[in-house]
């Protein structure tokens, strides 16, 4: 979600660094940056948070407040007058909930897709649906109250899920990938809460059509759209529409197997892609010889050229590599993008953007992945022991 779609004044045009013209613009973003986070405050409470002066504060409200960027009415704090300040919005709002793996973020954004609000909530691990839930309608009641608004104004809620989903019915559709979250209507309950139309879908999907609508893939007929956190995903749009394929698979290549002999994944299959490039494995890669870290701290290692976070990550960018060429040829090869990436020591980014929008998939590697599907909608195998790959007949294990 993106905080920069604000009228010129308050984007910075070509300025000299230290000027007073940059001086201005930034404090006009950190005004904006503050009542956009937390959805409305005073004057007074601006200036704490911000760390300006009540003047400097005034002023800039005012003058935002005159380019429709900000809205101001009269309030009280601790029984004085106060000026409430809150961004402008044309009428009606629309609410995202994003339910991540140990987060739940919501934002909300006018009828113009201009963010007005944003939080983020921890989450427990393996947090149950009717938990979950509670909380975003809370959390949406809450946002929408802080901007002046009645709960009327909110036009529609749409819901991201690390799972896939059955988007008719509004629910998960695959037994397993979310703890506590089997068999629950997400969009009915939501529905219920908040008296709003809500549309549920998988994260990765929701990332895709985002990125086809405004992003790095606007123009393209299609694309591949991959998502790499503490899960992976990945979302196909043809068309200018979603692939959902059959229960909500397509695109789930998290759970493609590359390792027959690979550790049990949370889907009940072994050596998924997930279990080799998963936020939590990579971490648990540096447990022993870096301690505690989050995902942003070893990226941040890796750039200052730490060499076991730039092995790790270096690692999960193989194993990703292979991936997406894999799902883009069952489905479209013409353009992929990736939510995240581990450049290779030693190579420009020119050159690996020139080489995969040019050479694509060997013919060999085209010919072993002409289909696909997630490692759970496949027939289970024996536990008689596989033979070795010299001796194993080509067409073993997978669908064509």
């Amino acid at each position: 979600m993106n905080s920069g779609r604000y009228p010129s004044a308050v984007r910075a045009d070509r300025v000299t660094p230290g000027s007073q013209t940059s001086l201005r613009e930034a404090n006009r973003a950190r005004i904006v940056s503050a009542v956009q986070q937390r959805g409305s405050l005073t004057q007074v409470e601006l200036a704490g948070v911000t760390g300006l002066s009540p003047a400097t504060v005034s002023n800039i409200v005012k003058e935002l407040t005159g380019a429709g960027v900000l809205h101001t009415s009269p309030s009280t704090r601790s029984g004085r007058r106060a000026l409430q300040v809150t961004l402008a919005r044309t009428l009606g709002l629309v609410a995202g909930v994003h339910f991540g793996t140990r987060s739940l973020r919501v934002a909300l954004a006018d009828a113009s897709m201009r963010v007005l609000a944003d939080q983020r909530m921890p989450l427990a691990p393996d947090h149950r649906a009717d938990t979950g839930l509670q909380r975003a309608a809370l959390l949406v009641a809450e946002m929408v109250a802080s901007l002046d608004a009645a709960p009327g104004e909110l036009l529609g809620v749409g819901v991201g899920v690390p799972a896939p989903v059955d988007v008719r019915a509004g629910r998960i559709s695959t037994v397993g990938m979310m703890r506590g979250w089997d068999g629950v209507a997400v969009a009915e309950v939501l529905e219920t809460e908040l008296d709003a139309p809500v549309s549920v879908d998988n994260d990765a999907n929701l990332g895709a059509l985002a990125e086809a609508r405004f992003g790095a893939a606007a123009g393209h007929d299609a694309a591949a759209y991959l998502r790499v956190s503490h899960g992976v995903g990945g979302g196909l749009v043809l068309g200018g529409r979603l692939v959902h394929g059959r229960g909500g698979v397509a695109g789930e290549i998290g759970h493609v197997t590359i390792d027959e002999n690979g550790p049990i994944c949370r889907c009940g299959n072994r050596g998924c892609l997930e279990t080799f490039v998963g936020a939590n494995v990579l971490l648990g890669m540096l447990s022993e010889s870096r301690g505690h870290l989050t995902l942003r701290d070893v990226i941040a290692r890796a750039r200052e050229g730490d060499p076991g976070c730039r092995r790790v990550l270096f690692d999960a960018g193989q194993h990703l590599a292979w991936r997406p060429p894999t799902c883009a040829t069952s489905s479209t090869r013409r353009s992929w993008w990736s939510a995240a990436s581990s450049p290779r020591p030693g190579r420009s980014s020119s050159a690996r953007s020139a080489r995969s929008s040019s050479s694509g998939p060997s013919p060999a590697r085209r010919a072993r992945s002409r289909s696909w599907r997630p490692s759970w909608a496949r027939p289970r195998r024996s536990a008689a022991p596989s033979p070795s790959r010299s001796t194993r007949p080509a067409s073993a294990g997978r669908w064509g």
